[in-house]
């Protein structure tokens, strides 16, 4: 068993704004190029990027049905990842979609609107967020 200490740094504030109910990512001030997840720096021209907050509700890009994971999903096996895209917003978002049944997954899913939703007691996690249909 090996524990790893892992620091957030610089993306703190992604987190925190996922404690306070806001999902916060990047845009490059210089090339205009915008994160659905947050990269300090633009990939394209090195800059340093500005905070944003995206919008609650976007749309899936694309999904996978999960029937195995790490060792905390396990039990929730068979879920739903999502890929959200946003209208504006150059990159894609990894989450969780909750309250669909995944043995109904269908290709009707792509484009389905769906709303961020934030856990309660927020961990500090990517898992913070998760997304419901809209």
């Amino acid at each position: 068993h090996i524990d790893y200490l892992h620091s957030y740094g610089q993306d703190s504030p992604f987190f925190a704004g996922l404690a306070n109910g806001k999902l916060l990512s990047n845009k490059c001030p210089k090339c205009g190029y915008t994160y659905g997840t947050p990269r300090l720096h633009c990939m394209y021209c090195g800059t340093e990027c500005d905070w944003i907050e995206l919008p609650r509700e976007g749309f899936i890009h694309c999904f996978t049905v999960c029937h195995y994971g790490s060792e905390a999903f396990l039990p929730e096996t068979p879920f739903v990842l999502i890929m959200v895209e946003w209208p504006g917003v150059d990159t894609l978002f990894l989450a969780r979609l909750v309250g669909v049944d995944p043995a109904d997954a269908s290709i009707d899913w792509i484009g389905m609107k769906v709303r961020a939703q934030f856990r309660r007691n927020s961990k500090f996690t990517p898992t913070d967020v998760y997304f419901v249909p809209a």
